[in-house]
C-alpha cells in the first residue's frame, strides 16, 4: 500500500526559471548531503550519471551511513517535460530505514507571471521486519520532511 504526501508553494518567478532550479539535481536534495537530525546525524552522498538527473532514464544514485547503517538507492527519471513535469522513482534493490521504494514528482503551474510548485511523494514501507515498524512510525514525518525540504531548497533561489 502507497503512502502519500505533497504541499505546494507559490514562486515568485517564471515556471522556466523554476524549472531550470529543479532540474539541477543538487538544488532539490541538498538537505540530503548535509548531517541533520532528521538524518540520524549522517548525510547521503549523491552521484549523477552522464545525464545528470536531467533526461528519461538518467540515474541519480545515493548511498551514505545513518546511524551506523549502510543506505543506498537508486532513482530513475521517468517522465521530463519541461518546464511544467518531472518525475522519478526508485529502482532495484535499496535499503532504507523508514520508507521503501518511493516514486516522487513536481509539477509547477504558471499563475499570474508567477509559478506554483508542487512536490509529491508516494513511497512503500521498508520490506524488512524492524525497520517496517520504523517505517510505520516515522515514515509519514520523513516524507514531509524530504517534500517540504525541497520546496524551501527551491524558493530560496528566488527570494
Amino acid at each position: 500500500m502507497m503512502k502519500h504526501y505533497e504541499s505546494s508553494v507559490l514562486i515568485h518567478a517564471d515556471p522556466k526559471d523554476v524549472f531550470a532550479v529543479v532540474n539541477e539535481h543538487a538544488s532539490i536534495s541538498s538537505h540530503m548531503n548535509k548531517s541533520s537530525w532528521m538524518m540520524g546525524g549522517g548525510k547521503m552522498e549523491t552521484k549523477l550519471d552522464k545525464d545528470k538527473g536531467q533526461k528519461i532514464g538518467s540515474h541519480i544514485k545515493m548511498s551514505g551511513k545513518i546511524l551506523g547503517i549502510n543506505l543506498f538507492l537508486d532513482e530513475v527519471i521517468t517522465h521530463d517535460d519541461p518546464p511544467y513535469h518531472k518525475a522519478w522513482q526508485t529502482v532495484g534493490e535499496i535499503n532504507l530505514l523508514v520508507i521503501g521504494h518511493y516514486k516522487m514528482g513536481l509539477d509547477i503551474t504558471s499563475q499570474n507571471g508567477n509559478s506554483i510548485l508542487k512536490v509529491n511523494i508516494e513511497y512503500e514501507l521498508p520490506r524488512p521486519r524492524f525497520t517496517k515498524i520504523l517505517g510505520a512510525l516515522f515514515g509519514g514525518m520523513y516524507a514531509k520532511w524530504c517534500v517540504d525540504q525541497m520546496i524551501q531548497d527551491v524558493k530560496k533561489n528566488f527570494v
